[in-house]
C-alpha cells in the first residue's frame, strides 16, 4: 500500500474475488481507524454526529456524490444529529479494497468540510 487509500481510484468488482480476509482487513483498517470491522469483518462501519437534521442530510448528499464519482455505494442512515455509514461488498459479500478507499475519502470529506461535526465511532 504505497499510496494512501484516499489517493486511490475505487474499481469495479466483478464478483468470484475472495473477500478480505479478518488480517488483510486490519492491515487496511491501519488507513481508516476511526471505521469499526463488524459482521466478522465482511463490513465496516462509522457513525458521525452532527448538529441538527439539516447538517446530517448535506453530509448525506456529499457521501452520495462520491458514491456516484467512485462507482461504491454504501448504505447510509441519519436523522436528527447523526449519521451511519456501511460499507461492503456485496457481490463478493464482504470487504474488498474498495471499502476502504471509500472509507478514506469520506473521513477527508469529513476533515475539509469545515461544518462543526463531532466524531463518533
Amino acid at each position: 500500500m504505497t499510496d494512501t487509500l484516499a489517493e486511490k481510484t475505487c474499481t469495479p468488482c466483478r464478483g468470484g474475488v475472495p473477500p478480505l480476509t479478518r488480517d488483510e482487513a486490519q492491515r487496511f483498517q491501519a488507513q481508516a481507524p476511526d471505521w469499526e470491522l463488524g459482521d466478522d469483518a465482511h463490513r465496516i462501519q462509522r457513525s458521525f454526529r452532527c448538529r441538527n437534521f439539516g447538517d446530517a442530510l448535506a453530509l448525506v448528499q456529499e457521501i452520495g456524490e462520491l458514491a456516484e464519482t467512485e462507482g461504491h455505494h454504501p448504505d447510509i442512515s441519519f436523522g436528527w444529529g447523526y449519521v451511519t455509514v456501511s460499507l461492503s461488498t456485496k457481490k463478493i459479500k464482504g470487504l474488498h479494497e474498495n471499502d476502504f478507499i471509500m472509507a478514506s475519502k469520506i473521513d477527508r470529506v469529513f476533515d475539509r468540510s469545515g461544518r462543526p461535526l463531532d466524531r463518533q465511532r
